[in-house]
């Protein structure tokens, strides 16, 4: 190990002003050469800290998801009430892991898209040092409370519901990349495992040629500008733009500026509350099915096709064309036609038709993938519901439906239905 590389990155003042703005709050521990830990709980206030730590054989420094009050009173004995006590907030931390750097690109690029549907700006992104790639969102994007509790106190449950939601939001997205990108053969080769071992009947399963973990307490992760104890690469943040261009030689020390942040808001803006509501309600869909397990197929209840004509504003606006949302405008359309009636082949024709309208319109192939998956559930979802910030105000189509969240529709399927029923009984 080169003893002196590492004391010459860490002596950089602005190395040192990085890693203590990330340490705030934080338990923060020593990685060695070799890959083990130094005593937990610790943490580094001052630059010395720094530097009597690297004199002492460090290489890297991680730190803890969660953020503490005082991180030097945590104890593995411990209560859940008092852990709880000491936690102030804490970070969602998606970290993609695979062997080969390529595929660790397309994954992240697919969840940051993933983000982006969901209304965030809030996200960060940094270079591991090693394999691939972290994708952070920062506690100040949650949601103050959730359910009248306040979100702090919901860790690490929340922040697996989030993880496993968008492993599910991405997959078939990064299933037509990866194999866009090689076949299952190359792709089996390229991660070191072989080809039964990340296929199924339904063919490539790409949850098995990457792995996100959820995390539990008291988790640690490399910190950003902190050497990878293996490499001596730099755990550097990323601007999103430059991902794809990004090299594993771009964290060489000698060539790191201190200029992105990780897990630091640019904004005060609780940005994540769209996410975390779409997950939560996932969640408890899924959960459901777990606990069930039914051996057959649920059959839903034939109903007949209702007509544009009855659809509500929200709808037939999106149904116009529109600039910004078409990502999320799929997703309602999908799920909204599903449940006033529609079959599969009238639902891919009117949503090919829609996308025609759109400027730039969807890849067909992203609205294929999306079509595909919708088909195969079991279930019917339900579209958002109208106050879903995140979905229709966001997009600007809210004010369609002003009049009709008066009279107390809280879902477009509701208005289809009522009106349907309404000219019936005219």
């Amino acid at each position: 190990m080169d003893f002196q590389k590492i004391w010459n990155y860490y002596s950089r003042e602005s190395v040192q002003r990085a890693l203590l703005e990330i340490a705030q709050n934080r338990e923060v521990v020593q990685v060695f050469e070799e890959g083990t830990f130094g005593k937990r709980p610790d943490l580094i206030q001052y630059p010395s800290d720094i530097v009597q730590g690297i004199a002492q054989g460090a290489v890297s420094f991680h730190g803890s998801l969660e953020r503490w009050s005082q991180p030097m009173k945590l104890e593995v004995s411990l209560s859940k009430a008092e852990f709880d006590s000491l936690r102030v907030g804490w970070d969602i931390l998606i970290d993609p892991d695979v062997s080969d750097f390529e595929i660790a690109k397309i994954t992240t690029l697919q969840i940051i898209e993933a983000l982006k549907d969901h209304g965030l700006h809030n996200f960060s992104l940094k270079y591991s040092g090693g394999k691939g790639f972290h994708v952070g969102i920062p506690f100040e994007s949650l949601p103050e409370k959730i359910n009248f509790q306040a979100t702090r106190f919901l860790f690490p449950e929340l922040l697996q519901k989030v993880i496993e939601y968008t492993k599910w939001y991405v997959k078939e997205n990064l299933k037509d990349e990866l194999l866009r990108f090689d076949s299952p053969v190359n792709i089996a080769q390229r991660v070191g495992k072989k080809l039964a071992e990340i296929t199924s009947p339904d063919g490539l399963e790409p949850f098995r040629v990457v792995s996100m973990d959820v995390f539990s307490h008291r988790h640690l992760f490399r910190l950003p500008y902190s050497l990878h104890e293996k490499s001596l690469l730099v755990s550097t943040p990323v601007d999103k733009k430059d991902l794809e261009g990004f090299e594993k030689s771009d964290a060489q020390p000698e060539k790191i500026k201190v200029e992105e942040k990780f897990l630091i808001p640019r904004v005060k803006v609780r940005d994540a509350e769209g996410l975390v509501i779409e997950a939560m309600d996932w969640a408890s869909k899924n959960q459901v099915d777990i606990k069930e397990k039914p051996p057959f197929k649920v059959r839903f209840a034939k109903t007949s096709p209702i007509p544009e004509q009855f659809f509500p504003p929200c709808i037939q606006r999106i149904l116009t064309g529109i600039p910004d949302g078409r990502k999320r405008s799929v997703f309602i359309m999908i799920n909204f036609l599903k449940n006033v009636g529609w079959d599969a082949e009238k639902i891919e024709k009117r949503i090919m038709e829609w996308n025609e309208k759109n400027n730039p319109p969807l890849r067909a192939n992203y609205l294929r993938s999306q079509l595909r998956w919708h088909f195969r559930q079991d279930k019917n979802l339900l579209p958002p519901n109208c106050e879903n910030q995140n979905f229709y105000r966001a997009m600007g189509i809210d004010v369609d439906c002003l009049k009709l969240h008066e009279e107390g529709i809280k879902n477009p399927v509701n208005f289809a239905f009522r009106k349907m029923k309404q000219s019936k009984h005219s």
